[in-house]
């Protein structure tokens, strides 16, 4: 495997376990509640982590494939990539961000969501292999809030994503 794709990876489950620590700290009595009515339940942000990562995944396959078939060239860098994202800027939640409604949660309780979540990160993981070795960082696509990031920074970009999210959980965590 490239050191891209193994950077990105570990990152990845690193804040998977970051997230799942956060799920895990809220009673599961109370993962499907809301702590207000404007305010998502840890339930619906698992939920749409879930609908974000598939159509993340998706994306960013078929711009792989089409890559492929123009001719990306095999990767030749081993650099970082995680410094080519501001990471601090996407996991920060001290500016509120609204999810477009394609994206928002439809209700699915705390066992379906994170089930959701799972199988969203086997076509991700899927799509991370698809693309292990090519010169990823050629192949981009504007993120609406970030502007055009290259396919390693999509990926990364989900990483810090979960890592914000984990922090919304941690905030519901009654007192």
């Amino acid at each position: 495997m490239h050191p891209r794709t193994t950077e990105l990876l570990a990152y990845l489950n690193d804040q998977r376990a970051v997230l799942k620590s956060a799920f895990d700290s809220i009673p599961p009595e109370m993962r499907d509640r809301a702590p207000s009515p404007e305010s998502w339940s840890a339930s619906n942000v698992i939920e749409h982590l879930a609908i974000v990562e598939r159509r993340i995944s998706i994306l960013l396959s078929r711009l792989i494939s089409s890559a492929r078939a123009a001719g990306l060239a095999a990767e030749t860098r081993t650099d970082a990539v995680l410094p080519t994202l501001d990471v601090a800027r996407t996991s920060d939640r001290t500016t509120r961000v609204n999810a477009p409604e394609t994206a928002w949660p439809t209700g699915l309780d705390a066992e379906s969501a994170w089930e959701a979540l799972e199988s969203a990160t086997e076509s991700l993981h899927k799509m991370v292999a698809s693309g292990d070795g090519l010169a990823l960082d050629a192949v981009s696509h504007p993120h609406p809030a970030l502007g055009p990031m290259s396919i390693y920074q999509w990926i990364a970009f989900i990483g810090a994503h979960e890592a914000r999210h984990a922090a919304q959980i941690r905030e519901i965590i009654p007192s």
